[in-house]
């Protein structure tokens, strides 16, 4: 089964999927298998992060922007400074996840969230949610 989401985002904002994943799976009616979480842009990323303190997003947000300030001097600017940052930061954080699927639920640790964040923007995205039975 494959599903498509569709967000509208803004610059440098993160964006709670879970609760679009983990329903993905319970509506598969896969009871043991693999979910692929995919973000099919260059500009975006995807991560597992714990959703009890905000402050945390906050930490990795300023580590992010450390990591990889928005500047001139990128010798790729498709756009702007910032696209060409956003492309960088979604290559260091990457673009996809896989969660185990079991007894028909999504297998994720009590403070794992999945999120999608935004490094360009604003922007009308989408993300995908492949779930595929055990053989």
């Amino acid at each position: 089964m494959l599903k498509n989401f569709k967000i509208k985002t803004r610059y440098n904002e993160v964006y709670d999927i879970t609760e679009h994943v983990k329903k993905a799976v319970e509506e598969s009616g896969v009871k043991e298998g693999t979910c692929l979480v995919y973000n099919p842009h260059s500009t975006a990323g995807l991560a597992v992060f714990s959703p009890w303190d905000p402050n945390g997003f906050l930490d990795l947000d300023e580590e992010i922007r450390r990591l990889v300030p928005t500047r001139i001097d990128f010798k790729h600017q498709h756009d702007t400074p910032q696209d060409a940052a956003g492309h960088v930061k979604s290559a260091l954080l990457g673009i996809s996840g896989n969660f185990i699927v079991h007894e028909g639920k999504l297998l994720a640790g009590g403070s794992q969230g999945i999120y999608f964040l935004e490094f360009d923007g604003p922007r009308n995205r989408e993300f995908f949610v492949k779930i595929q039975a055990d053989a």
